[in-house]
């Protein structure tokens, strides 16, 4: 399907590896240039190796910033002064005891994991409803439906994405512009990989039956009953990046697997 992306441009936060790679390299096939993000050059590079070599004659380029630090954002909006389509997906995570999360943890979790996609929507969402056409979308995640007692802050985070997606979807009406929010499930990353890694060397199982035991046990409401895949995910992402789902608005649409319990 051609989803019409030929000649527009994409920001996407957080891409050297996971979702994100996965969002910039479909984004790349579907004919979009594409600015890919990460904190460090080294993984950018390795990223756009990577990039280059699937998809030879796509338009990448990268550029590190570490949304922990307003100056380094402020430089990216500068150098990338406009874009079509902006993906906020940077975002940490991290188990803790709500007990001991402290101030600074909180505070550091709200400006990467929130304040990022509200410092980049502030100065992208005019411009892209001065030309009457643009597309923001917050990665969040089902944690922010269903806040993990082990990672509050985490979810406290996925949740407030919700919020200032909707809020900015308000200002969009009657135009071509559109704010929406995806909600992914467990998805296999190098997050997960690791996560079962270290599981499955800690109870001395295969890593077969430590992703069975986290589905049976810690996702049992999974329909899907498997990790879904970085591409998955991203196939989705793109498709509501494109000019086909301008009627998709204001909206926080599930790639979970059916794990969330609801209708709605």
């Amino acid at each position: 399907m051609d989803l019409k992306l030929t000649g527009k441009t994409a920001l996407v936060t957080g891409s050297t590896a996971g979702i994100g790679f996965g969002i910039a390299h479909r984004l790349l096939q579907e004919g979009a240039s594409v600015i890919i993000n990460g904190r460090t050059e080294d993984r950018i590079n390795r990223a756009l190796n990577l990039l280059r070599k699937s998809i030879p004659d796509c338009i990448v380029q990268g550029f590190a910033a570490d949304f922990a630090d307003v100056t380094s954002v402020q430089c990216l909006l500068e150098t990338h002064e406009a874009v079509d389509i902006l993906i906020n997906n940077v975002g940490i995570f991290s188990p803790k005891p709500f007990a001991e999360i402290t101030d600074e943890e909180w505070l550091y979790f709200f400006e990467v994991n929130v304040l990022s996609g509200i410092r980049l929507s502030r100065h992208y969402l005019p411009q892209m409803l001065e030309q009457n056409w643009g597309r923001i979308i917050f990665i969040s995640s089902e944690s922010g439906i269903q806040i993990p007692a082990e990672m509050v802050h985490y979810g406290t985070t996925k949740t407030a994405q919700l919020g200032v997606s909707r809020g900015l979807a308000q200002q969009t009406a009657g135009t071509n512009v559109t704010v929406n929010t995806v909600i992914p499930g467990s998805t296999r990353s190098e997050g997960s990989e690791k996560f079962i890694d270290d599981l499955a060397h800690e109870k001395k199982l295969s890593k077969e039956e430590v992703e069975q035991e986290f589905f049976d046990k810690v996702r049992p409401t999974s329909l899907l009953e498997r990790f879904a895949t970085t591409d998955e995910v991203a196939t989705f992402v793109t498709y509501l990046s494109s000019p086909l789902a301008a009627a998709n608005n204001g909206a926080a649409l599930r790639v979970d697997g059916g794990t969330i319990p609801t209708i709605l």
